[in-house]
């Protein structure tokens, strides 16, 4: 067991703001359970070298892609969620200050003639052109979703395409905002007396933030990566046991998996795949999560008496399912790290253990015995706070469900996390 290890507060980067956390285009979009980019970075300088090939099987919204860039690392990334492939893929592509000038100038002037002198006419435009998904219904009242639709549209009729996309992040980031999602909360709660954001201004105001971060971007990557991307980037939208990484060609790997037991990601990002047409039924697209209790397929191995322990526990629940199916997904997710590492490179794993009902579930040390059965060593362990995570972090401890804070029962969900950094042998 590694609980007895001290907590090491270098690696809890306390000293850092908001600001800090969300510079250059790290401040995007708010994305659930992103690592923050000063942990990647010193990873990344203590454990690789300028031209090396950086990798992230679980890239979410990029953190790491974003660093290993401005840091002059090749960086390789993938992600199953379209949502996270697309804030990726626009926060690691550098885009001309000027143009972006131009187009948001354009689409601001164009807007306000769409949404206040012209509503009607761009109204029924906009809903004849969108398949609006039904579930919209549910989430936003009926004037935010009428120039929510306005908005889409016009954003869509943008030709370029990497400027179409920047401006798509900046419409994902307001959803919540101009939602009746409950504002604080990162589960799928309403609340019905929320006030109405003004959508246009909301959108304004961040894209136009972004158009900043994104002059801030090009001026930190050296010129290679700001004249031509696509030679030092790759990512995709594919499995993390998928990499399109060639054997034994990366250096370093950092990466936080998915939670077990915390919740579905799924959930939390369907305001955007509704809206930007990848999501038809939230429980199919659940099945492609690691450790789904929606995909129909045989139990793996899981290669951990640990685990093995956890699971019995658990007592053949469904809670115990879960549980065994993520960890034999994570095993096929280490054999790739394996197979794309090269002899004797690190791969930096962030993950927290947690317990479900009163029993102990001890993720890091599963790893570690997974990683260990598959030929990678120990190389150190780093015991941390997590003051800066978006996760739901308190838990009843009766019920195992997530709770609010000043409820009684509570116990912290994930307080502190460990950084299992692995040699391969």
């Amino acid at each position: 067991m590694i609980s007895h290890l001290n907590i090491d507060p270098s690696w809890s980067f306390n000293e850092c703001s908001a600001k800090d956390t969300s510079y250059i285009t790290h401040g995007y979009y708010t994305y659930p359970a992103k690592f923050i980019p000063q942990l990647v970075r010193r990873l990344i300088y203590e454990h690789s070298t300028e031209t090396q090939v950086l990798a992230d099987p679980f890239m979410g919204s990029g953190t790491t892609i974003v660093e290993g860039l401005i840091n002059q690392r090749i960086s390789i990334g993938v992600d199953i969620n379209e949502i996270a492939f697309l804030v990726a893929q626009v926060k690691t592509t550098p885009l001309p200050s000027l143009k972006l000038v131009e187009v948001f100038t354009q689409l601001e002037k164009d807007l306000k003639k769409r949404l206040y002198t012209e509503r009607t006419y761009f109204l029924q435009k906009s809903l004849d052109s969108l398949k609006l998904h039904e579930k919209i219904d549910y989430w936003f009242r009926p004037a935010q979703k009428e120039s929510l639709a306005i908005l889409l549209q016009r954003i869509l009729e943008i030709s370029d395409e990497p400027v179409r996309r920047f401006f798509l992040v900046a419409f994902a980031q307001i959803l919540k905002s101009c939602s009746i999602w409950l504002q604080k909360s990162v589960k799928p709660t309403r609340d019905l007396s929320k006030k109405d954001y003004d959508v246009l201004q909301t959108f304004l105001q961040h894209a136009k933030k972004m158009v900043e971060k994104n002059n801030q971007f090009c001026k930190l990557l050296p010129q290679p990566f700001l004249e031509n991307i696509e030679n030092y980037r790759i990512i995709a939208c594919t499995d993390a046991r998928e990499m399109p990484c060639l054997t034994e060609s990366v250096d370093l790997i950092i990466t936080s998996p998915p939670y077990v037991t915390s919740y579905e990601y799924a959930d939390l990002h369907q305001l955007p795949l509704y809206w930007l047409g990848y999501l038809e039924d939230l429980s199919q697209f659940r099945q492609k999560f690691i450790g789904s209790m929606y995909r129909k397929r045989e139990n793996g191995s899981i290669h951990s008496t640990l685990a093995e322990r956890v699971i019995k526990d658990l007592c053949n629940t469904k809670k115990s399912l879960e549980v065994q199916r993520y960890f034999a997904d994570m095993y096929e997710v280490f054999k790739e790290m394996h197979r794309i590492l090269k002899p004797r490179a690190k791969a930096c794993i962030i993950i927290g253990n947690t317990s479900f009902k009163g029993i102990y579930i001890p993720n890091a040390e599963v790893f570690i015995e997974q990683m260990q059965n598959l030929g990678f060593s120990i190389f150190d362990i780093v015991k941390r706070e997590i003051p800066s995570k978006m996760l739901p972090s308190t838990r009843d401890s009766k019920t195992g469900q997530f709770a609010k804070s000043n409820q009684e029962n509570v116990i912290l969900a994930y307080p502190t996390e460990y950084i299992l950094i692995f040699k391969k042998l």
